[in-house]
């Protein structure tokens, strides 16, 4: 999977209704990393988790609400470790066909050669801050729910 240095953060979030403007709440985590800025401006890819629709990415640019640093929590780091096995399920696929499963605090972890359902071990190849890359290795409850 090729993923661009540009990439600052991935996280999965629900569009939320407020007094007629929708807005996609940022995680405290990005704030206190420093991922992201308050009062800045990004650009955010959309992409479906219905499952016939992971094909489909819209772009749009928000600007995060100044509530956020009010809410701040201290943020210890990723959730998992490089080499650190886990057992997790595959929740989505992102736009090159990779497994998608979330983690702790919704920490986001992408697993190639998987479908969505697929129940694996894993082994955390490389962790960034607000991602990791992991391979399978354990594959016996593969599809099983």
């Amino acid at each position: 999977m090729d993923i661009s240095e540009t990439l600052q953060t991935l996280y999965t979030a629900t569009v939320e209704q407020d007094d007629g403007t929708y807005q996609i709440p940022v995680p405290d985590r990005e704030i206190a990393t420093g991922t992201l800025s308050e009062g800045e401006t990004y650009r955010v890819a959309l992409i479906s988790t219905s499952t016939s629709d992971t094909d489909a990415t819209d772009t749009t640019e928000v600007t995060q609400s100044g509530d956020h640093a009010s809410q701040q929590h201290q943020y210890d780091g990723p959730p998992v470790e490089e080499g650190e096995q886990r057992d997790v399920e595959i929740e989505n696929l992102g736009d090159q066909g990779d497994g998608i499963a979330k983690v702790e605090h919704g920490y986001v972890v992408i697993v190639p050669e998987t479908s969505v359902g697929d129940r694996v071990t894993v082994e955390m190849q490389q962790v960034r801050e607000n991602v990791a890359f992991a391979d399978v290795v354990d594959d016996t409850l593969r599809g099983e729910v």
